[in-house]
Parts: C-alpha cells; structure tokens; sequence
C-alpha cells in the first residue's frame, strides 16, 4: 500500500512544472487583454482598459520570471529557485486582489475628459477571469512546488525518475580463478580416465 501510494504521490508531484508553465501562460495571456469595460447604465461600452495599463505588464515580467525559475529549480534541484516560483505566484495572486478585485462592478465617473458627465460601472472582461486563473494557479503550484526537496526537484527532470539499470557486478578474481582451476583439474581427470580406457 505505502509503495502504491508514494507512486501516484510521485506522479502527481511530476504534473507540477506542468501546471506552473500552463499558469505562467495563462497570467502573460490576461496582461494583453482587456480588464474593463466601463458601461453606463442601460448603455453600450463607452471605454475599455488593458491589464497592461493597470499593472504596467507587471504581470508579464512575473510570468517569464516564475518559468525560469522553474527551469533552475528542476535543473539544479535548487528549492530557493523552487521558493521564488512560488513567490511569483504569490505577488501576481496580491496584484489581482489589490488592483483588480476591488475595482470589479464598481461605478463611478470616467477619468476622461470626453466622457466626464458619465457614469460608468467597470465590467470585468476575459482579462480579468484569466488574470486570477493564472495568478491562483500559479501561487498554488508554485508554493507545491517550493514544499519539494531538492532530489525530488532532481527527479522531475526528463527521465528523472527512472531508475538506472543496475550494472552487473564484476566477478571476483579468485572467483575466477578458482573456476579455471576446476576446469582444469575436470579436463585432467577425463584425460586420464581415457588413458587408462585404452587397451595396453
């Protein structure tokens, strides 16, 4: 049971570069998106804004940052390059919850002098929904992967996990030497038996 177990615990665990790049991918996505659009009531969108804008692709840098990362920390099995994935995560995870979130639905006058006198309410849009996807996904497969000793780290490398064929052992020399011997003294004994079998 304990080995089937530490099995499938392993082969979860090889899942997380995975699911670190695939979040990466998904937080450098949101960046090039649209966060918001402001929308009066009963009205069509009026403005949009990037999540480039807000966070000055911030994002981004975290998202090539936390892959490369990534990459050390499998190569060298270094747990501080598996730490600072995870501290990607974390700070890309508190740049949606501080900027974003609370600005999500909120109604107030646009910051634009051509449509000052309207009302607008911030729409969250793709740029949003995928901006928290991959920050939370990369926070949460960051911090897993930062929980990993370094031979585990090690072991997530391609074809890390499989075991090397064990070399076969080197016979001993008086082994050896001893089985020549025996050869010897069998060839010698049946050589004599065949002298003695010929008829004098």
């Amino acid at each position: 049971m304990s080995d089937a177990t530490g099995q499938s615990g392993f082969g979860l665990e090889r899942l997380l570069p995975f699911a670190c790049v695939a979040a990466a991918v998904v937080l450098f996505a949101s960046e090039l998106m649209t966060t918001f659009e402001f929308i009066p009531p009963g009205g069509e969108a009026l403005a949009d804004q990037s999540a480039g804008d807000r966070h000055s692709y911030a994002q981004i840098v975290l998202a090539v940052a936390a892959v490369v990362a990534m990459f050390i920390a499998i190569s060298a099995g270094s747990k501080p390059a598996a730490m600072a994935v995870a501290a990607c995560g974390v700070i890309a995870l508190l740049i949606f919850l501080l900027l974003d979130l609370p600005d999500a639905n909120n109604i107030g006058t646009l910051d634009d002098p051509r449509q000052s006198f309207f009302e607008a309410e911030a729409v969250p849009q793709e740029g949003f929904w995928l901006g928290l996807l991959g920050a939370l996904g990369l926070a949460l497969s960051g911090s897993a992967l930062a929980t990993l000793t370094s031979e585990q780290l090690t072991a997530l490398r391609p074809g890390g996990g499989r075991k090397p064929k064990p070399s076969p052992e080197p016979k001993d020399r008086r082994k050896r030497a001893a089985e020549r011997a025996e050869r010897r003294e069998a060839e010698a004994e049946s050589s004599q038996t065949g002298a003695k079998s010929e008829p004098g």
